[in-house]
């Protein structure tokens, strides 16, 4: 079980740090996609997201140190239900508006942003429950292995599900 957590934390971590470094890349246009989540106005949306980028480039940060790995992963629970919560009242709302998740995507807020939200809090929440071992290397290698690729399909989910989505 070990290895599955190590696969968790690495798949939970390299994710924050993408969606971080993605929000660095067009700062501007995540702060202006704001309001169309939550209801912030005037001056709001530019701290609000510093706020963001700051605690999702904490995570991987934090679970990448074994010290405070479960405050890495408590953090990544605690904005992905912020996340998953605010998409939710935009699409009650009949918000359609692109998510922003991974920097400039044009895909419009959906159910698939809900979906991929609630897998990544089920890693996170698998991480912070199951026991810490004595893993050997090559099973590290494998679990760090298996969370990378889990990191690039979670990174790639809006146009995995689009690509089927116009094939079907």
């Amino acid at each position: 079980m070990e290895y599955v957590r190590i696969g968790c934390v690495c798949l939970v971590g390299l994710v924050f740090a993408v969606t971080a470094v993605s929000k660095l890349r067009d700062f501007q246009g995540f702060a202006r996609s704001l309001p169309a989540l939550v209801p912030v106005s005037g001056k709001a949306p530019r701290p609000l997201a510093a706020v963001v980028v700051v605690l999702e480039a904490s995570v991987p940060i934090l679970a990448a140190v074994p010290a405070t790995t479960s405050y890495g992963l408590a953090l990544a629970c605690g904005l992905l239900v912020a996340f998953t919560a605010a998409i939710a009242f935009a699409l009650r709302r009949g918000q359609r508006a692109p998510c922003r998740c991974f920097g400039t995507s044009a895909a419009p807020l959906g159910a698939r942003h809900l979906v991929r939200n609630g897998l990544l809090i089920i890693a996170a929440t698998l991480a912070v429950l199951l026991p810490d071992g004595s893993p050997v290397l090559a099973g590290t290698a494998m679990a760090l292995g298996a969370g990378l690729i889990g990191a690039i399909l979670i990174a790639s989910f809006d146009d995995i599900v689009d690509l089927f989505a116009r094939n079907t």
